[in-house]
């Protein structure tokens, strides 16, 4: 990546520096710059920034570059900028800023290897006379370059408000993956038009430069394809192009026609066409065709039978090859400036050699970029031998659509997902096209994991997940120090990132879970920390849109956080043996926990809602353990699941596959289901003896279809329960709860009586399916 033409002398002089490379054990000789450079290295002294600076430009310094120059520097005490052409040398601070061949340009780089390739820059502070006169050199090999060159400059700006520096560094750099960025192809509300102008601002700085508009809910997009935008849309989406551009982002336009093209009909070729013609003449020219989420077991109209067989998956891929060639050949090649189109295979997430891959691999245009998003739709992890598999499936290096931190599917209601980037194999960039994060609903929330993809993509040879994501914390606490440690344990609490499976693929809380058995005094100052969180993040963080993303969260973190430390209040109490203070503090601690349990995910935010996670699996099973240890304590005997494995029925089943016995066998991530023919549908476990029934915790189903659990019962009886719901209220010795609201995972009920039958009764007076995963009753063995 670096030139070859560097002189022996050159050579020597570059020894003589030592090296510093971006690893763990270098970096604190450097300043951290985000995404790690390839190569940062110590010049020489750090430089005096002073009220004027003097910048040597020329017609080929890029102008979106010379902006934010002034701009940040201006933020750092510039008063008196002096833009020219040819340095005085008389500047106290000097700064030459274009490609990196131009003269003066080349010259004030001195010895800074020279990297080649799109988007590579070199940067070198230099001073003299004891760091009272400096130069800096911003070089790139392209527009891009030097954009990229000044937001790292911004980063090595060390010291006060009263008085900068820069650090003495020289740096060359360029990007592993040509395409990095994200993709807003989630379902669920789409971003807002201001969501889009602040994310795309946000890319520039880290240096991502692909934004793909893909949101599935845009019927414009999907549904309406062929329908030409209104002319409000229309003008946001031109201003959506132009920022990009000045933040040096290609903006990417999707259009999804395949839940209803008729891939044989010149009409419906011709209404494609005119769609990407219309964004061509708004300034876009990269396209997307994505082919995701549809069936390729049936057409859409009758003369594609004709045209290409059989529905299946070698006449799908025959279909959409011949669309795909098209639209390259045709519009992409014949329209000036255009990128090679990409596309999403229908088959986007697995290894398996079909005959649909088959097809795409022998007739796809070569240079038509085909999307895969890993082993599966959300994978647990992207290693290099499966990308040179994909790779070699899809005749080309695939581009990876990684669905993280995307938070539109069942596992993830409530959460918002912030750990970082991680689990992805370092050497990805020398098999894959680029990867593109799919981020959650809540855009400006999903900065935290944007921004660590975006340095893993840059240079995945020196990613360090620890010190991207206290980056992240530093960039949205504008780097305040108490701003980012309470950040850190905010994402802490939201680090779970789950799978459509049973076993997330990063754990939830960590830092938590560690502290929980160990010094308890080490515990008490964490969970200290837990309550001030919140707080200190709304004072810190300068992100007002990140702040409104976590409301709810940070409202939820500091009611858990109070109800850990009434938790370890009440342990101390049980030490030292004080009964009505240990009554108190549980109490304190139940209160605030189910004062937590009410918070809810914001209303037509996200396509699956539900009550807020916040360290779930970790803080509410220690709370489990404060509850244990003080029954303990009263002589109580311990609440077990008596429920499961028991004779469960239910009113019907819709198949023999989701019979009443899923809800009691242990598994939360299947489910029982009723057929949905009935009205007031019940399902019902029968414990097999009369025993104390405390609580019963429903276990709503987690893929999907949750809002059906909505308006029910909870009913205990020490007999079987009539046949109506009615009657059933009514009958003497049946004891009753009435949730109105949709079951979550779970909802615990407080529920204290006797009784051999538990019935889950829907009160809806229309045929309506029951399902649940779980139902669990707790009783004192």
């Amino acid at each position: 990546m670096f030139s070859r033409a560097v002189s022996l002398i050159v050579a020597v002089a570059l020894i003589a520096t030592i090296p510093v490379h971006a690893t763990a054990d270098t970096l604190s000789q450097v300043p951290i710059v985000s995404p790690t450079p390839q190569d940062i290295r110590r010049s020489g002294p750090d430089i005096i920034v002073g009220s004027r600076a003097e910048l040597v430009l020329t017609d080929t310094t890029d102008s979106a570059a010379r902006v934010l120059l002034e701009k940040t520097l201006r933020e750092h005490g510039v008063r008196d900028i002096d833009a020219r052409a040819k340095a005085s040398g008389k500047a106290q601070l000097t700064i030459h800023l274009g490609p990196l061949n131009r003269p003066d340009v080349a010259a004030a780089l001195d010895r800074t290897p020279i990297p080649e390739g799109a988007e590579a820059y070199a940067l070198n502070v230099t001073s003299r006379r004891g760091s009272l006169i400096g130069t800096v050199a911003l070089g790139g090999t392209d527009a891009a370059g030097q954009y990229y060159a000044v937001q790292t400059l911004r980063q090595l700006f060390v010291g006060t408000h009263y008085r900068w520096r820069i650090a003495g560094v020289m740096i060359s750099d360029y990007p592993a993956m040509p395409l990095r960025g994200t993709i807003e192809g989630f379902y669920g509300s789409p971003w807002t038009h201001g969501e889009r102008l602040d994310q795309l601002a946000f890319y520039g700085t880290v240096k991502a430069n692909t934004y793909i508009y893909a949101p599935k809910d845009d019927p414009f997009h999907r549904e309406r394809w062929r329908e030409p935008y209104p002319t409000d849309k229309l003008k946001e989406l031109g201003e959506l192009v132009t920022v990009a551009a000045d933040n040096h982002v290609r903006f990417t336009y999707a259009v999804s026609p395949g839940t209803s093209i008729c891939y044989s009909s010149e009409a419906d070729r011709v209404a494609l066409t005119q769609k990407l013609q219309a964004m061509y003449d708004l300034g876009v020219r990269a396209f997307s065709i994505p082919l995701d989420d549809i069936s390729y077991t049936r057409w859409n109209c009758q003369q594609d039978q004709a045209a290409y067989g059989a529905p299946g998956r070698a006449a799908a891929a025959r279909a959409q090859v011949e669309l795909l060639n098209d639209v390259q050949r045709d519009f992409v090649a014949s329209h000036p400036g255009s990128h090679p189109l990409q596309m999403v295979p229908t088959e986007y997430g697995d290894l398996t050699d079909t005959a649909y891959k088959q097809v795409i691999r022998a007739t796809l245009d070569p240079a038509v970029l085909v999307m895969w998003t890993g082993t599966d739709v959300v994978p647990p992890s992207i290693t290099v031998d499966q990308a040179q598999r994909a790779s070699a499936l899809f005749g080309r290096n695939v581009f990876v659509w990684d669905n993280y931190p995307v938070n539109d599917y069942g596992q993830a209601a409530g959460r918002l997902l912030l750990a970082p980037y991680d689990r992805r194999e370092t050497g990805l960039s020398r098999h894959v096209a680029g990867i593109v994060s799919n981020p959650m609903n809540q855009a400006a929330a999903s900065k935290v994991a944007v921004f660590t993809m975006a340095d893993f993509v840059w240079n995945d040879r020196a990613y360090n997940r620890d010190t991207s994501w206290r980056q992240a914390a530093s960039y949205l606490a504008g780097g305040d120090p108490a701003g980012i440690q309470a950040l850190l344990v905010f994402f802490d609490l939201n680090h779970l990132a789950p799978t459509f499976g049973p076993q997330p693929w990063q754990p939830q809380a960590p830092a938590l879970r560690a502290r929980i058995d160990g010094d308890p005094d080490e515990l008490r100052r964490y969970v200290q920390q837990m309550v001030e969180a919140p707080a200190t993040i709304r004072a810190t963080v300068t992100d007002k849109a990140f702040l409104s993303d976590a409301a709810n969260w940070l409202d939820a973190t500091e009611l858990w956080a109070r109800a850990m430390s009434s938790g370890l209040d009440t342990l101390d109490a049980i030490t030292a043996g004080d009964r009505a203070a240990a009554a108190a503090a549980r109490q304190r601690m139940d209160a605030l926990a189910s004062a937590a349990r009410k918070i809810r995910s914001v209303p037509g935010e996200n396509r699956v809602e539900g009550v807020v996670q916040i360290g779930d699996g970790v803080i509410d099973v220690f709370l489990d353990r404060v509850r244990t240890r003080h029954d303990e304590f009263l002589g109580l005997p311990p609440l077990v699941n008596v429920s499961q494995g028991k004779q469960a029925t239910q009113i019907s089943d819709w198949s023999s596959d989701y019979g009443a016995s899923r809800s009691v066998d242990g598994d939360l991530f299947n489910f029982s289901t009723t057929s949905g023919a009935e009205p007031q549908p019940w399902w019902q476990v029968d414990l097999g003896t009369t025993v104390d029934i405390a609580t019963v915790k429903v276990h709503n189903r987690v893929d999907c279809c949750a809002e059906r659990v909505t308006n029910y019962y909870v009913l205990v009886s020490e007999q079987p329960f009539p046949a109506d719901l009615s009657q059933a209220l009514t009958t003497p010795g049946v004891v009753s709860h009435h949730e109105t609201v949709q079951a979550e995972r779970p909802t615990t009920v407080n529920l204290p009586a006797k009784g051999r039958y538990v019935r889950i009764w829907l009160a809806t007076s229309s045929p309506q399916e029951l399902n649940m995963a779980e139902v669990q009753v707790f009783a004192r063995s």
